[in-house]
């Protein structure tokens, strides 16, 4: 079996290649460093063994030694396995010593390159590292060398007279003695020179100033030091995003939180995922829903009011023959989704995405004048008690239920220290407050239904979406924080 050495890039889990995602997808064992995005390591199986090898800073020195055995242990077993380095895997992360002893053992193994800190973490600053008429070149060197060599190898003084753009990896701790060496070889200390902490991530910082200025004393690794003329120029796109420097909350879900926090990482966001419930099969293990959906024939309306029940209904599906005749109504565009991600489009979907929206225009009873409700198993009886009271007979079929889930006191903690959370339900808001966690100062509901429950529980809200959906409730925290 291969024994995979994958580049996790440098920290923004978009940067992540396709053959790395496939890769862990796949895993069996992912052998990873300290500074690998947790979301990267979600991408394995649940099934699949987590390592984590990660060294710090004055940990042992026989460190490497001991991943490289482990590597080679591991690729014995026929298992698959991912060997998982922040970066490119070639580039300053050792990844060439771990396939020499691959390579030795007579293990095969494949390298998958990386983004580099060196380029992406300059970029995502704003700092082109090369740029027509300022630099046409660019050095890449380690401020970190092997201590076991003994005689330093890098030669700063000869670094100073190259000129171009200097990227240094690992150099915090020796910065100063790093900048007087590379003005005494001739670099002008007025060079512009600018550092970049957790490069595309949240949590970037980036420190401005010159060769014979710039002060990394308070900066803690990771950091990349740009020196040259493209040092001076200012593209921030990145620190400019709209939640960027914001950690937001999202409370939904394991299986549905990707999609919100998509979206609320793309405009900058740290997002934390504290999912307070867990979707289930019902106490009857769906037996009442696959009865419903056997004769759904039967029905002339089916109404789903959440994505989880519609996914729940389709899979119940033989194909969409089995609705021929049979119309659909989904309480809002997010369930609208679903369906038409089963290729089933929906007849009617309201304005305002809520049970009373949808009584608003449900039509009058014609034909059958039969109603499938297929919905949590808690829910308000607005929607039921309404369609009868219009007189549509209607039968309601638990498609799912929901359990609380636990916070841990950590989790906790970094809770308390999160600028804003986001409840996209009330059961998500019940089951929060119940964990007894901190709230954030900023509570943002996706509608009016969600913020009442907050409301009732106590909770002060701060933000509520217009537009009752994931995009209308990440533009109401956009305009909120703006504000």
């Amino acid at each position: 079996m291969t024994v995979y050495l994958v580049g996790a890039g440098p920290g923004d889990p978009g940067l992540l290649t396709v053959r790395a995602a496939e890769l862990l997808a796949s895993a069996e064992v992912v052998v990873h460093d300290r500074l690998t995005p947790a979301e990267l390591r979600d991408l394995a199986p649940a099934t699949a063994e987590l390592v984590d090898v990660g060294k710090h800073p004055g940990g042992p020195a026989d460190a490497q030694t001991r991943i490289n055995e482990l590597l080679v242990e591991l690729g014995r077993t026929g298992r698959r396995v991912v060997r998982l380095k922040g970066g490119d895997p070639f580039v300053f992360a050792r990844g060439a010593e771990e396939a020499m002893a691959l390579a030795e053992a007579g293990i095969d193994f494949e390298v998958v390159p990386g983004v580099t800190s060196a380029v992406a973490a300059p970029s995502s600053a704003g700092i082109p590292v090369t740029l027509r008429g300022h630099s046409a070149w660019v050095t890449v060197v380690t401020g970190h060398e092997d201590p076991a060599k003994g005689e330093p190898e890098v030669d700063w003084e000869a670094m100073g007279a190259l000129g171009g753009t200097l990227v240094v990896l690992m150099g915090v701790k020796r910065w100063p003695e790093i900048s007087a060496r590379l003005v005494a070889g001739g670099r002008d200390p007025q060079t512009p020179a600018a550092a970049v902490r957790w490069g595309s991530r949240p949590e970037q910082q980036t420190l401005r100033g010159t060769l014979g200025s710039l002060d990394l004393s308070d900066v803690r690794p990771p950091a990349t030091v740009v020196v040259g003329e493209v040092a001076a120029v200012d593209l921030n796109w990145f620190e400019s995003r709209p939640l960027f420097g914001r950690t937001v909350v999202v409370t939904r879900t394991a299986e549905q939180a990707g999609e919100l926090s998509g979206r609320l990482r793309r405009l900058g966001a740290q997002v934390l995922e504290v999912p307070t419930i867990a979707v289930t099969e019902p106490a009857d293990g769906g037996a009442a829903l696959r009865d419903a959906v056997a004769r759904v024939a039967d029905y002339e309306w089916v109404v789903l009011t959440s994505p989880n029940g519609a996914r729940r209904f389709c899979a119940e599906l033989r194909d969409g023959r089995d609705l021929a005749g049979v119309r659909l109504a989904a309480i809002g565009p997010g369930t609208a989704d679903v369906l038409a991600e089963h290729h089933l489009v929906c007849d009617l979907v309201p304005e305002r995405f809520v049970a009373e929206g949808l009584l608003e225009v449900f039509p009058a009873p014609s034909g059958r004048n039969t109603v499938l409700l297929a919905r949590a198993e808690v829910a308000r009886d607005v929607l039921p008690e309404g369609l009868a009271a219009a007189g549509w007979d209607v039968d309601v079929v638990t498609a799912y239920r929901t359990q609380p889930a636990q916070v841990t006191p950590e989790t906790a903690e970094q809770v308390a220290a999160a600028d804003a959370i986001t409840f996209t339900s009330s059961s998500t808001v019940t089951n929060f407050v119940a964990t007894g966690a901190p709230v954030p100062p900023v509570v943002a509901a996706i509608g009016p239904v969600t913020a009442a429950t907050a409301q009732e529980a106590g909770l002060t809200v701060t933000v509520e979406a217009g537009v009752h959906t994931l995009d209308g409730l990440v533009d109401a925290l956009v305009r909120h924080f703006a504000r």
